[in-house]
């Protein structure tokens, strides 16, 4: 679990590098996040941009600060695809070029694959690696962390139009304000919780295998559909 850690927080310094440049005016233009003033409404947008920079740069430096063995290699591989140009970024790149448009369901889902569920898959696959997981573990990890990315940006989708300031800590209605296709403009509120729900017990079922040892993030399935923020 040790060796993990700094696997753990390189995941988390990207994560925060990818909000605070997710609020840029050039991106959504948001004045909160978790119920504060952003980084570029505090430090200014040169700041926030360089903040984030800096952010990517040492998660990496993080990494590689446990020298070399196989399964590192493969941890810390898994997050830079999903943090980079086939994961993350790619989805923001989409997501912002989906902006005003109308999208089918399958695009949105793909937009939700890359920009939330990469990152989430790349947690997953580091943690596996580091355990030293065999194929077949790898396998149903990757099923889980899929459908809890999909889940958790349902989830978010729905908590958009349901939610206050207060409780999201983010400007709620956003995605209706900026014209964005989503779960709920595509299928309402009641049905997309109804692909919330579902999601969440696939990713569930993905860990049925593992018995009792993953109840922990069979327990983080289920609260990403009841969250309030």
């Amino acid at each position: 679990m040790e060796e993990a850690v700094p696997f753990a927080a390189a995941v988390e310094m990207i994560h925060a590098y990818s909000l605070i440049h997710d609020d840029l005016p050039c991106m959504d233009d948001d004045d909160l996040r978790r119920g504060k003033p952003t980084n570029h409404k505090v430090f200014g947008e040169a700041v926030a941009v360089l903040s984030g920079d800096g952010l990517q740069s040492l998660a990496y430096e993080t990494m590689l600060s446990q020298g070399y063995n196989e399964n590192a290699w493969k941890a810390a591989r898994a997050v830079a695809q999903g943090a980079g140009s086939m994961g993350m970024v790619s989805g923001q790149v989409r997501d912002m070029q989906a902006t005003g448009q109308e999208v089918s369901a399958e695009t949105l889902q793909k937009i939700h694959a890359e920009k939330t569920g990469a990152l989430i898959l790349a947690a997953c696959l580091a943690g596996a690696y580091m355990a030293g997981a065999k194929a077949q573990d790898i396998e149903s990890i990757t099923g889980y962390a899929k459908a809890l990315g999909l889940a958790f940006q349902i989830a978010d989708d729905i908590l958009d139009v349901t939610s206050t300031a207060e409780e999201l800590g983010k400007t709620p209605g956003k995605d209706e304000k900026e014209h964005k296709t989503t779960y709920v403009s595509l299928y309402g509120v009641e049905r997309a919780q109804q692909l919330a729900e579902q999601a969440a017990e696939q990713a569930q079922q993905a860990l049925v295998r593992f018995g009792k040892k993953t109840e922990f993030l069979s327990i983080t399935a289920q609260k990403a559909v009841k969250r309030r923020k």
